[in-house]
């Protein structure tokens, strides 16, 4: 009952923080996961990758239906190729880390793109 009640907290603030910011909800998952629910990082991040996959397939979905043409879709395209074959070695990677180590490496990601955006002037 408690692993499910967290995952539907987590789910719901995961899809909620991924429509509003574009980040997938992994800021959210990830941390909560291992935090709350006692995961390692490895299938903390394993298990948010595969929620992904949900989440941003039903915002774009919405994007799409709503005719919003907000989608760059060139710029999806070519960024889609990179990130794909990114994600695919980045995963191998993933798993030859030691969790600890791992667990640092989202740690200094989520703070120098935190530190980034609070002080990033934004145009318009």
């Amino acid at each position: 009952m408690k692993l499910a009640l967290a995952g539907i907290v987590i789910g719901v603030l995961a899809g909620l923080a991924g429509a509003l910011c574009g980040v997938g909800g992994g800021i959210v998952m990830v941390p909560a996961f291992a935090l709350i629910l006692g995961m390692e990082q490895k299938q903390a991040v394993a298990t948010s990758l595969a929620i992904v996959m949900v989440t941003a397939l039903m915002g774009t979905l919405n994007q799409v239906t709503s005719k919003s043409g907000l989608i760059d879709w060139r710029l999806f395209l070519v960024t889609a190729a990179g990130a794909g074959v990114a994600a695919w070695f980045g995963t191998d990677l993933m798993r030859a880390l030691g969790n600890q180590a791992l667990t640092r490496v989202f740690g200094v990601l989520l703070v120098l793109v935190g530190l980034r955006m609070l002080f990033l002037r934004v145009s318009g």
